[in-house]
């Protein structure tokens, strides 16, 4: 069956596209959860004009994390754990903690966008970088100091 993604869905394409996929996959889960919609010529044309919506708001969003990334490029973080004598941590700092930082300090960044491979377990400077759009990568100074 031809659908019409109305949403980007993963491992199946991005808002806008045609793509051809099972009937039953259709019928039970993309069409009730509204996810697509049949293509049809009259659906064709009505993905004409959701195609330029969607181009005006990925333009937008993109405006906006480029003024995000300015901001933060080279942004001096400060966090507080409770560590031990040599300097390791009770816990680790995750991208959680990170994301909640930024929050009190004004940026509004998803968790999901901290590109961190393992959480930090010891007190020191580390560079973490965060990916705010598609080849839009900014990089803040995370200082973890002693509580």
């Amino acid at each position: 069956m031809k659908v019409i993604l109305q949403k980007d869905i993963q491992n199946l394409g991005e808002a806008g596209d045609i793509k051809d996929v099972a009937d039953g996959y259709a019928r039970n889960y993309l069409l009730p959860r509204n996810l697509v919609i049949a293509a049809s010529e009259a659906s064709k044309k009505i993905l004409q004009h959701q195609t330029k919506i969607i181009k005006i708001k990925k333009a937008k969003r993109r405006k906006t994390s480029e003024k995000l990334m300015d901001s933060l490029n080279n942004l001096e973080v400060k966090i507080t754990a409770n560590a031990g004598e040599e300097g390791k941590l009770f816990g680790a700092v995750t991208p959680i903690d990170i994301s909640k930082k930024l929050a009190e300090l004004g940026y509004e960044v998803d968790k999901r966008k901290i590109l961190q491979d393992e959480p930090i377990k010891n007190l020191g400077e580390y560079k973490v970088p965060l990916k705010l759009d598609e080849g839009l990568t900014a990089e803040i100074k995370l200082s973890v100091e002693k509580a």
